[in-house]
């Protein structure tokens, strides 16, 4: 059985607060980074899921803004440290979600645990490769993820991911940063979706930061 106090002991943590539509959160993120890198090739899975990025706050603000409904289940795809598919579970979404790095599954566990008291109300966490979608079993009408597309490497495995995962008549929700490789994705997607994309803007003094939102829609 997970236990927060248990994992708190473990990691040295900084705490993010974030209010997404009235609700606050708080979510344990790694105080150094340097623990969660390969001393032998700092570029080898290097933890992009241990800070809250842009995207996953425009994505966890489109999920907190429309309706849930228990028969809508929710897969989020490369999940990070929770931020999405715990802001979506509560707002009511029901949410299943999916990380490969062991790492980042006990973080996401440990900011489920600690944003949301009641274990019914939870997100599922699986520990799976984007390589290997058969384990999941059971299709999603719904599948979203944050800053999925940041190489192109992931193109081909996504691809496979939503023709296996993804429900007849379902849609794919994805944020990204605004560069070359995400839009390259969208454009490779447009032969087996129809996408339907808008840009955000997030502002900070001195900062603007650009955000694609993306629904694909199977043709």
């Amino acid at each position: 059985m997970f236990s927060l106090e248990e994992f708190k002991k473990e990691h040295e943590t900084d705490t993010s607060e974030l209010s997404i539509r009235g609700k606050r959160f708080r979510f344990l993120l790694p105080r150094f980074i340097e623990p969660y890198v390969d001393r032998n090739d700092a570029l080898q899975d290097f933890p992009l899921w241990a800070k809250v990025w842009e995207a996953s706050l425009v994505l966890a603000d489109y999920l907190a803004g429309i309706p849930a409904d228990p028969d809508t289940p929710i897969l989020e795809i490369g999940c990070g440290a929770g931020v999405v598919g715990i802001v979506a579970s509560a707002f009511g979404h029901r949410v299943t979600m999916m990380e490969y790095d062991a790492l980042a599954v006990q973080f996401a566990t440990a900011n489920a645990h600690l944003n949301l008291p009641d274990e019914n109300r939870r997100p599922l966490v699986l520990t799976t490769d984007w390589n290997v979608p058969e384990v999941v079993e059971s299709p999603f009408p719904l599948i979203v993820g944050s800053e999925v597309v940041y190489s192109r490497k992931n193109f081909d495995p996504l691809f496979r991911l939503f023709e296996h995962l993804l429900a007849p008549g379902g849609r794919i929700v994805l944020c990204e940063g605004m560069r070359e490789t995400s839009m390259a994705f969208f454009q490779e997607a447009r032969a087996y979706y129809r996408v339907r994309a808008r840009k955000k803007a997030l502002r900070s003094p001195g900062k603007e930061i650009h955000i694609v939102l993306a629904e694909m829609t199977l043709v």
